[in-house]
């Protein structure tokens, strides 16, 4: 399964997830469904300006996740 969402959560923001506040950021792909990820998964994308972009998340056939990447 593929999904395609954007996102933006500043850094100050994100800060929630490594004091440990949040594990799961909810997002909305482009058909709807309201997704949660775990946060860890962000964290090659975090700047200091926070998290922004176009990302495709896959999972497997049971819904476990496979990869997420920035979407061209």
């Amino acid at each position: 399964m593929v999904f395609f969402f954007s996102i933006y959560v500043s850094y100050h923001d994100f800060l929630n997830y490594y004091q440990g506040y949040v594990d799961k950021v909810e997002v909305k792909e482009t058909g709807g469904k309201t997704l949660w990820i775990n946060a860890r998964h962000f964290r090659p994308f975090l700047t200091t300006g926070g998290l922004s972009g176009h990302f495709r998340l896959e999972l497997d056939d049971a819904g476990q996740f496979r990869s997420l990447t920035r979407a061209q």
